[in-house]
């Protein structure tokens, strides 16, 4: 059984509310910060610890916090990325609606830390039940003392804020959101200047996701250098993965980082394998937006080494660029999935998504959605497999926020792996389309089990 630090007490019931998350220890870290520590001592257990931003960037927490900006006279904010948008990804919901003191109390710290006096959570639009909760969580705090003025006694004031987004993926890239926060088009702002020197109203600002966040809590409790012992190299601490698709135990999971993928797909502990005896056919390790891997390539890295859940070995696909963590959203597909339908399926959704102001994702999201389409219904030609390579090409690298680069990499990884599917819906037109293809189970938030 793997170490839980973020999910340890979901099984206790109430642990929702502030005195049963109080009386299960809860706000001890937070109290060791505002009481002990200096700023600049909290921000050393988080750069001991490894933190990596669990969004999808990886980037490491202690450093990104290192970069804000210290203008005299000028407000910093912290900002809470909720929008959680990515296809396949649902555990920054979990935590919000099973344990929402969990991520105030890391909100808490890290503002300290950060010298801001401000935070906002901002969450996505689907999410429309969870804003009660935060708020509840929130008033409940503040009403015993973790909020406000002068928090026990420390001299820090901190307020806590929930704004709704429209539902708009594109706001989960961090200047879009923070445009979005200033009542603007969720439009990506050119970097730099990045927001750790101009971010919300041109103030230094941090942005970071729900379990990042959440996660700073069990670091002050346990130490730094002991959160740094769990996992594998630079991938440290424990990761939540959302897992669904075909495997017969979708949800989120809380894992070290130093398990296999097999393991994780195969072991009663997780996902508890594949349905009805299928063989597994290709898993997208960490969300929509990270291409795509074949069965013969899951196990085993480039090297012949065993592929494990870490940020590094994910990205060991001799063509992943950054990592293939991502944002944690692991889509198991099994034999009787359609490539061609899924990328379609991602195809369509970043189309739908691009905010329209670069465009090489403008112009190229809706064209490779067209060829998809084509392909997918019997209409395609052999010249629009390379067609969608040139395109996709284009689009990757050259658009201001990352939705470019999302767009592009399930296409490249599902042609470079699976050409020979789309060859044959090309030369099979009417077979494609009488076999019983479908799209691999995406769980439904509301679908995964509540904790006991």
């Amino acid at each position: 059984m793997g170490r839980k630090l973020l999910l340890d007490k979901a099984h206790i019931p109430g642990i929702r509310y502030y005195d049963t998350y109080k009386g299960n220890g809860g706000y001890a870290a937070a109290e060791k910060a505002l009481k002990g520590m200096t700023p600049d001592q909290v921000l050393d257990e988080v750069k001991k610890s490894g933190l990596r931003g669990r969004g999808g960037a990886g980037f490491p927490t202690g450093m990104k916090w290192s970069f804000i900006a210290k203008p005299e006279g000028v407000p910093r904010y912290l900002v809470c990325n909720a929008d959680e948008s990515e296809p396949g990804t649902f555990k920054d919901r979990y935590l919000m609606e099973f344990i929402p003191h969990a991520l105030i109390e890391g909100l808490i710290i890290s503002s300290y830390t950060l010298g801001a006096n401000t935070c906002y959570i901002y969450i996505r639009g689907e999410y429309a039940w969870i804003p009660e909760i935060l708020e509840e969580a929130i008033a409940d705090a503040k009403k015993n003392g973790w909020l406000g003025k002068n928090i026990l006694g420390s001299g820090f004031d901190l307020e806590i804020y929930v704004q709704r987004g429209a539902g708009a993926y594109i706001c989960g890239e961090e200047t879009a959101l923070i445009e979005s926060l200033e009542g603007k088009r969720g439009n990506p702002r050119i970097k730099p200047p990045f927001p750790a020197v101009k971010g919300l109203w041109q103030s230094p600002t941090v942005v970071n996701n729900v379990e990042t966040l959440a996660a700073v809590v069990p670091i002050l409790n346990i130490g730094g250098e002991e959160y740094a012992k769990i996992g594998i190299g630079k991938s440290t601490g424990t990761k939540l993965i959302s897992a669904c698709g075909n495997i017969n135990k979708p949800g989120v999971y809380e894992i070290e980082m130093n398990i296999s993928v097999e393991e994780f797909i195969y072991s009663e502990e997780y996902c508890g394998g594949i349905p009805n005896g299928k063989r597994l056919k290709a898993c997208i390790p960490g969300g929509s937006s990270v291409p795509i891997l074949p069965a013969n390539l899951l196990f085993k890295t480039a090297k012949g080494e065993t592929r494990m859940m870490t940020y590094e070995s994910l990205a060991d696909g001799g063509f992943l660029t950054g990592t293939a963590m991502g944002s944690g959203g692991f889509i198991v597909l099994d034999e009787d999935q359609c490539i061609v339908k899924n990328t379609l399926t991602f195809a369509r959704f970043y189309r739908h998504e691009s905010c329209g102001q670069c465009s090489p994702c403008r112009e190229g999201t809706g064209w490779m959605e067209k060829l998809l389409k084509n392909i997918d219904s019997g209409r395609g030609k052999m010249s629009d497999i390379d067609l969608l390579w040139d395109i996709q090409r284009k689009i990757e690298g050259n658009t201001i926020c990352p939705l470019g680069d999302a767009a592009a990499w399930p296409v490249a990884a599902a042609i470079r792996h699976f050409r020979d599917e789309f060859e044959w819906h090309i030369t099979h037109p009417e077979e494609a389309q009488a076999r019983n293809y479908g799209l691999a189970h995406y769980a439904d938030p509301r679908e995964i089990a509540v904790p006991a």
